[in-house]
């Protein structure tokens, strides 16, 4: 399957789900893309044949709570590299740098361990959508803040009409995405 093909294959197992968390939102729902094992392989591969690339290998994958760990361990685990989780406020038990991004209505907080990357390090960040670009920001800052390189931002798909990838392409950083969905 070559890129086209593999974007079609993948939205065809993405559910919508209208009206929820809130009237008016479509949801996109991953989940299907999980549950199938032959479509959940095109979907990691479709990452690791990317990253696999020495121009785009990283040293570390970092997700983003919670389903950027469920795509980023599995696309560690193939290139051989350690994974980080970084996590809602609160979650992580040693010590953590922390920062706070702006939602809709009010604010959320990520943490990342002080020991999760080093200076040097070359990160893949990957999370499953991109809608606002609040979360990405955020986790990419946290691992700029110990030193490490964010090479690229991942996720599966991309919601252009929240902004959020052309805000954070704007901020300088590079962004690979499977599938886009116009409309919220």
């Amino acid at each position: 399957m070559h890129a086209m093909d593999t974007s079609a294959y993948l939205k065809q197992h993405i559910r919508t789900v209208p009206d929820w968390p809130a009237p008016g939102v479509q949801f996109r729902d991953i989940t299907p893309l999980l549950q199938n094992p032959q479509v959940f392989r095109v979907l990691i591969d479709a990452f690791v044949h990317r990253y696999m690339d020495p121009a785009l290998r990283p040293t570390v994958v970092a997700g983003l709570d919670a389903r950027g760990f469920i795509i980023g361990s599995v696309l560690a685990y193939e290139l051989a590299v350690g994974f980080v989780p970084i996590r809602k406020k609160g979650k992580l038990p040693f010590t953590t740098v922390a920062e706070t991004y702006e939602l809709e209505y009010g604010s959320a907080t990520v943490e990342l361990h002080t020991d999760a990357v080093k200076s040097g390090d070359r990160v893949v960040l990957i999370d499953d959508l991109i809608a606002t670009g609040g979360t990405m920001m955020a986790g990419r800052k946290l691992l700029e803040k110990l030193g490490a390189e964010v090479i690229e931002g991942a996720a599966i798909v991309d919601l252009p009409e929240l902004g959020g990838s052309a805000k954070l392409r704007a901020s300088g950083l590079k962004l690979h995405t499977l599938v886009d969905f116009a409309g919220h």
